[in-house]
């Protein structure tokens, strides 16, 4: 990796548990995504020194940071690691401007309030100098958080569910005022959410971590649209996941048969997978198309499923379908605006159709 890049290999069974091999570039955003108690935090403290995991090597920007085997383990204070906490972590009594001072212990005295000032046009904070943390919003003060993690010159940023504790406006500006940082930055970002919106929006790639190990490490829409197995897919949110066994393969047309509950479905091709393998599969509900019942199109004959409405529950703007195929006991789950529901007359015990869209048909070997 270049060397403005951090990797990380880490190994531990207690106390919490550890099996993670990532590395980060510089000015890129690496999205760790993962429930609570899945080790995310923990990484984190890791790569801070804040705590030494039994096994493993961190190497930063060039430099060994942590080698078990060789008895290597930098002291946190010589890091230059930046990091930023869900509840900011601010001195109360400080201005903004102090808050960011008082991490520039590194530099001469004469250089502090030019760089404080850097920092602070830096997070759009330049006129809010003078004010103390009280006077200032739950946004705003996340900022001055940002600008003391930044005014250690550090190697990596560390962001620790930095926008959970704001409004969702607030949060939208910083997640984009985020990502438009990190290319001034170019240093590695490690960022904790779980929002998986969030991630979506603003990682470069994303890391899937439960009970310590990193699962999948992707592009975000790689990541939603193949997950590596039924575990990754259901941590990110996939309902439809079912079993199924492969029918046959026809690279001719680009497609593998599945036999789905006796039914036969067209999906992407997969030759990895021999004929008669059971296999599990996903399908996003943005890849399944609602038959419209007073005007059918050409596009219904891929892969249709026709049943019942079992559940039918309006959101907002949005209701929720849950179909029960007349083929099968599984139920097919989707929504749709509540103004397509409501002009199709759709309700609990009614008939309707779907087509499973066979691009969006993913096959993944039984975990």
């Amino acid at each position: 990796m270049a060397d403005n890049a951090i990797h990380i290999s880490l190994r531990q069974d207690a106390p919490i548990p550890l099996a993670v091999d990532l590395g980060c570039a510089g000015g890129e955003i690496l999205v760790l995504v993962g429930p609570s108690g899945s080790g995310k935090t923990t990484l984190l403290r890791a790569i801070a020194g804040l705590l030494t995991p039994a096994q493993g090597r961190i190497e930063c920007n060039g430099e060994t940071w942590l080698d078990t085997s060789a008895g290597t383990c930098i002291p946190l204070q010589q890091r230059r690691v930046g990091m930023v906490f869900q509840h900011y972590a601010l001195f109360p009594h400080l201005t903004a401007q102090e808050n960011i001072a008082i991490a520039l212990g590194h530099l001469d005295p004469a250089q502090r309030e030019p760089r404080t000032r850097e920092l602070l046009e830096l997070v759009h904070l330049k006129n809010l100098d003078r004010r103390l943390p009280a006077q200032l919003s739950g946004g705003q003060q996340q900022r001055v958080a940002v600008a003391r993690a930044l005014a250690r010159d550090p190697r990596v940023l560390l962001l620790d569910e930095p926008f959970s504790a704001v409004d969702q406006q607030t949060r939208r500006k910083l997640v984009r005022e985020l990502a438009q940082l990190r290319g001034r930055l170019n240093i590695p970002i490690l960022h904790v959410t779980h929002d998986l919106n969030e991630a979506r929006q603003i990682a470069d790639r994303i890391c899937i971590i439960h009970h310590g190990a990193a699962l999948q490490i992707d592009a975000p829409d790689e990541i939603m649209a193949r997950p590596k197995n039924s575990h990754v897919a259901s941590l990110i949110g996939h309902y439809n996941i079912y079993e199924g066994t492969i029918a046959d393969h026809d690279a001719a047309k680009g497609e593998t048969r599945l036999l789905w509950e006796g039914l036969e479905l067209q999906a992407p091709h997969r030759p990895e997978f021999a004929v008669g393998q059971k296999v599990e599969w996903v399908i996003p509900e943005d890849q399944m198309v609602l038959h419209q019942r007073r005007r059918p199109s050409a596009g219904e004959r891929e892969n249709p499923v026709i049943g019942v409405i079992e559940e039918c529950t309006q959101l907002g703007h949005h209701t929720n379908i849950s179909l029960k195929p007349r083929h099968c006991e599984a139920l097919l789950n989707f929504t749709v605006p509540a103004h397509v529901a409501r002009r199709n007359d759709l309700r609990e015990g009614e008939g309707i159709g779907v087509s499973l869209l066979q691009q969006g048909i993913h096959l993944m070997g039984k975990s």
